[in-house]
């Protein structure tokens, strides 16, 4: 095992620092096991010192103060530092989490770069507002910034999903004090770097890395922390509601699981198209995206000829070495992702489904954590793996015969993040997307995507929602000031 030169060490009030008491924890690559870098393992006495740091920066406004265009100007420099480092950012990533380092370098930082900079185009641009009151008073409207946001990102979109919670809090005045994941934090370690290259102030984001117990929950606890903002499971989302209201009543924005439902009629418009999307949105970032469509839903007239098709595609997704240019499916975060996603595959086995692909691990003699790009077919509803989030490459296909029986089978899951519908039927796009329970329905494709629109899930997979101007309601504050006009008119 070799390191490398990958600074760990927390970034708190502009500064590099160790943790408080010493401990690190050893970053593994997913590629082929090899350790990366120590990294510091925060605790209660770190994260206050981040808290503090950000509050104070919030307090004497050297950032939340300054004009709307200025703040965007630091933020669109900021955006500009990303890409001028992609090339180092896209590597970290790829070798952090697994990702293959075409997606890392063409998705992933470039859409980091273009939250940042949409979110700081957009602060000059938002108007506050005049209440229409009776001519004796002048109600203003005004949006303020909430003061010190806590973000705790998820480990398979490290930079994006960073990049989604930081752009509107910062942009919008706040201070941000951001725990990555302990699977993959060395992005957000160095965009705190780049940060502060860019002109945002010390003390303004503040990046403190470590265990969710350890670093994670006393962000969450905090009684100085103003708003907490997470993206993950389910079931550590619906503790961070409970830590919330234990502590301060911050607000609490959670972007929680997903086990989207993918809806293809026999009158689809073009089923080598709906097969495509189908496949790759399934396997895209080895299946570890909350919104990834897991359940396949298939007319079953069509299911024969759709799954043929899907099955002639399986071998281009074949793991491979994430750093080659042509590989599509990388590497799990890690060993114990990828041992979970084994269970499940046989826990389907187990309970009935069968196995028409995949289901193995992949390239176990590289030190790296692959798996087999695998599809189920024959699973009903009951099964586990159509019931539970598997954030893997894991597809379940199950067949339907009528509108109203498919609509009601998508809805029995308790989450309601994404959904997709395949009819050349404009009629029934509108009302199967008007029945799903879902926070984006897509019609025709899936995961087809902009900054402009929001993210988010009905039920249990969370609330508020990410991206678009919407984010700016999670991270302001709405005051009214009534003003009594008694006019000598």
């Amino acid at each position: 095992m070799t390191t490398t030169s990958y600074d760990g060490r927390a970034l708190i009030n502009g500064k590099r620092v160790a943790a408080a008491d010493g401990q690190t924890f050893e970053c593994i690559s997913p590629v082929d096991g090899r350790v990366l870098t120590q990294v510091a393992r925060c605790s209660q006495v770190d994260v206050d010192a981040a808290v503090a740091a950000g509050r104070v920066a919030f307090e004497d406004r050297r950032w939340c103060a300054m004009a709307p265009a200025a703040r965007k100007r630091v933020m669109i420099k900021f955006a500009d530092q990303l890409l001028a480092h992609a090339d180092e950012l896209a590597l970290m990533e790829t070798l952090d989490m697994g990702k293959p380092i075409k997606y890392a370098r063409s998705v992933d930082v470039n859409s980091a770069a273009n939250c940042l900079r949409w979110y700081g185009e957009a602060i000059d641009k938002i108007y506050d507002e005049i209440a229409p009151t009776a001519s004796t008073a002048l109600a203003l409207i005004q949006r303020e910034p909430m003061g010190v946001v806590g973000v705790i990102v998820p480990w398979n979109y490290p930079m994006i999903m960073a990049a989604w919670k930081i752009a509107p809090a910062l942009a919008a005045g706040n201070s941000v004090v951001l725990k990555p994941s302990e699977k993959s934090p060395l992005t957000a370690l160095r965009l705190a770097e780049l940060a502060l290259e860019a002109g945002i102030p010390p003390g303004v984001f503040n990046v403190v890395p470590g265990y969710g117990p350890e670093a994670g929950s006393p962000l969450a606890l905090h009684m100085d922390v103003d708003c907490i903002a997470f993206t993950g499971s389910t079931r550590v989302g619906k503790q961070i509601h409970v830590m919330a209201g234990q502590s301060n009543l911050k607000r609490a924005w959670t972007e929680l699981g997903g086990k989207s439902p993918n809806i293809v009629f026999a009158d689809c418009p073009d089923l080598d198209k709906a097969v495509a999307a189908s496949v790759g949105s399934i396997f895209f970032n080895q299946g570890e995206s909350c919104n990834a469509p897991s359940r396949l839903y298939v007319e079953a007239s069509i299911r024969d000829q759709f799954l043929e098709k899907a099955l002639a595609l399986v071998p281009g997704y074949a793991p491979a070495n994430p750093l080659d240019p042509a590989t599509v499916m990388g590497a799990i975060v890690d060993q114990t992702q990828m041992n979970s996603v084994l269970r499940y595959i046989d826990l389907g086995q187990k309970e009935g489904a069968a196995l028409l692909a995949g289901g193995a691990q992949a390239l176990s003699e590289t030190g790296g954590c692959y798996v087999q790009p695998t599809i189920f077919a024959g699973v009903t509803g009951d099964m586990t793996i159509a019931r539970e989030e598997i954030f893997g490459p894991v597809l379940s296909v199950l067949s339907f015969t009528d509108a109203a029986e498919v609509v009601r089978l998508a809805n029995q899951s308790v989450y309601g993040l994404q959904a997709a519908v395949w009819t050349r039927d404009l009629n029934k796009a509108h009302g199967v997307a008007r029945a799903l329970r879902a926070g984006t329905v897509h019609v025709n494709q899936y995961d087809e995507d902009d900054i402009t629109v929001p993210f988010g899930g009905y039920k249990q997979s969370g609330v508020g929602r990410d991206k678009s101007l919407h984010a700016f309601d999670k991270y302001t504050e709405t005051k009214t000031t009534w003003i009594r006009i008694d006019s000598p008119l």
